[in-house]
């Protein structure tokens, strides 16, 4: 399996957001320098990312995006499922039940994998990915040297 675009600019950017909330609202035109992103792809991702509670956004000078809740309180699936409302990531309360968990179909199949694939990534907050150590590597390589100003950093590609 592998994650799509969508949900790994997503994650990284609330990667992003959560390592440097001590700074207060992140801009989006900073994600998009340190990731690599166009501000209007990061617009899309973070519209949804807002209506679905994960962030808050304030306008005007020193406005910016930052977590909308503690990031032990932002699973992996919450970030996804915001993002790509029709995955197969969903919870088990969000999927259409074809027949009955008896009824070996491949609809079952489906299903049930996706309540294992959903159990496992909302097992996985954003908290933890951020403490790795390799995340933090990634991510001190390019943190904001003083909070409010940039400087130019490399993207990080992957987690």
């Amino acid at each position: 399996m592998r994650l799509s675009t969508k949900g790994h600019y997503a994650i990284t950017a609330m990667m992003e957001l959560a390592s440097n909330q001590k700074c207060g609202p992140m801009r989006l035109a900073d994600i998009s320098e340190h990731q690599g992103i166009s501000v209007s792809y990061l617009e899309q991702l973070f519209a949804r990312l807002r209506k679905h509670g994960l962030v808050t956004g304030a306008r005007g000078p020193g406005g910016g995006y930052r977590l909308a809740r503690n990031t032990d309180q932002i699973s992996v699936a919450d970030i996804l499922t915001a993002i790509d409302e029709s995955s197969m990531i969903q919870s088990p309360d969000e999927i259409f039940h074809w027949n009955d968990r008896n009824d070996p179909t491949p609809q079952t199949m489906w299903r049930d994998l996706s309540f294992q694939l959903y159990d496992f990534l909302s097992g996985i907050s954003l908290a933890t990915v951020i403490e790795q150590e390799n995340v933090q590597a990634a991510f001190a390589s390019y943190q904001l040297a003083e909070c409010g100003k940039s400087q130019t950093m490399p993207m990080v590609s992957s987690f």
